[in-house]
């Protein structure tokens, strides 16, 4: 046998066994730290899985089949109108409200499109840094200095990091431009006004089915707390109606989704899961005995969810595994990270941004976490960091983006997040005092 082109699984295997050999068991903080794993990952899937991705990737299959390259190519792609193509990528951005992995599958559907790397990465940031609840919710509960300092820097970190991104990668957007500049003009199937209420429709069942619960029990947005499982059905209803209208859905096979859908949702109202996945199935059974268009719909959304959420999941329990979830320690004790954020020194800025970055923030939790922290002294430079780097980026968000653009450039975009956060919370920490 040639031992030396065995020397590669040879040190595998002696890292793995060492490994297992001095695994910790038994100690309390490491014992603890993987039941936070575990507990997340749970957490995790009952929370966001069936809520926010499943309809991530059903949007993101849909934007793969029903909407055109060109159409992409022409608002997003790397020789669209700079203006144009950032002020779309920051808006459609902003509007969905998700957190940093919702985005992920929509992110990877543009790309896939022909999306440039500038605007797109513009709508990775914009998604879940731009959203108007969770800046309301900081202007509230932390004070309005921080919720406008957030809104004016989520708003100009997207447009500048897309602007960077494609200042960086220049060579290759220029390659690819002259590319897309070679490709005939596709066929178009619908008229432009149908395929964007059909996406209407199922962006508000995201925005919807995911509305969190306000602090405050009153006012506009409690109302629509109050009804969103109600607006989320009517929404979907016009879905429905859309497939069969325009899509060429049978109408009896749709009915075969609705009364099941119906029944849980009215036996089981408090368990509102129950329907979203009587609905999802259903709607995945149906498109998938049409063949055409919808079957490739599936057929995409599949390929999104297969690619994505395996690596969710695996960068959802690492994060668990080193910090936790609110309120409970992980590997890494919390008493560390509110040592390090305190007073406005670069480090603090710093350590917060980078932190922020490889935390997973739910939508509208990292106020809470914040507000937490910032009773234990952190500064408000640091607390400005984190809020800037901190929904937009996270652990397992790095994980597909990188399988989509690769690590080099996924190295870049986190760098340019946590750079550009640093430096904001020193000016804004030294402007505020």
């Amino acid at each position: 046998m040639d031992w030396k082109s065995q020397r590669k699984p040879l040190a595998w295997i002696v890292v793995i066994f060492a490994a297992c050999f001095w695994l910790p068991v038994g100690i309390a903080r490491f014992d603890g730290a993987v039941m936070e794993a575990l507990y997340l990952v749970k957490w995790y899937a009952r929370e966001h899985v069936l809520l926010c991705l499943v309809p991530a990737f059903f949007i993101a299959g849909a934007i793969a089949v029903f909407v055109s390259q060109a159409s992409v190519m022409k608002y997003l792609g790397a020789r669209a109108n700079k203006i144009l193509a950032y002020g779309v990528a920051s808006v459609s951005g902003g509007i969905l409200a998700v957190c940093s992995c919702t985005v992920l599958p929509l992110f990877a559907g543009i790309s896939r499109m022909g999306a440039g790397l500038g605007p797109a990465t513009t709508f990775l940031y914009a998604g879940p840094a731009v959203n108007v609840l969770a800046i309301v919710l900081t202007a509230r509960v932390l004070g309005p200095e921080l919720g406008i300092a957030r809104a004016v820097g989520a708003v100009v970190f997207a447009v500048v990091i897309g602007l960077l991104m494609h200042l960086i990668f220049r060579r290759e957007e220029l390659e690819r431009a002259a590319a897309q500049a070679a490709l005939p003009e596709p066929e178009v199937r619908r008229p432009l006004w149908q395929n964007a209420i059909f996406f209407a429709a199922m962006v508000a069942v995201l925005v919807f089915a995911n509305w969190g619960r306000p602090e405050i029990e009153s006012g506009i947005w409690f109302e629509i707390w109050n009804a969103k499982w109600l607006l989320t059905a009517l929404f979907a209803a016009a879905l429905g109606a859309i497939l069969v209208a325009w899509f060429g859905l049978r109408w009896w096979l749709l009915a075969l989704v609705a009364v099941p859908t119906g029944l849980a949702a009215a036996i089981l109202p408090d368990h509102p899961e129950i329907a979203v996945t009587a609905a999802v199935v259903g709607l995945s059974w149906v498109i998938s005995r049409e063949p055409g268009e919808l079957e490739d719909w599936l057929d995409a959304s599949w390929g999104f969810a297969k690619q994505i959420l395996p690596l969710l999941l695996a960068g959802v329990a690492v994060a668990g595994l080193l910090l936790g979830r609110p309120g409970h320690e992980g590997l890494i004790p919390s008493a560390w990270v509110s040592a390090a954020v305190g007073g406005n020194t670069l480090w603090a800025n710093l350590f917060a941004a980078v932190a922020g970055a490889f935390m997973y923030f739910a939508t509208l939790t990292e106020v809470p976490i914040l507000e937490g922290l910032i009773g234990n002294g952190m500064g408000k430079g640091p607390a400005l960091a984190l809020l800037l780097a901190g929904p937009a980026l996270s652990l397992p968000n790095m994980l597909v983006i990188a399988s989509v653009l690769g690590w080099k450039k996924t190295s870049v975009f986190v760098s340019l997040v946590v750079v550009m956060s640093t430096v904001a919370g020193v000016v804004f920490g030294l402007v505020v005092g």
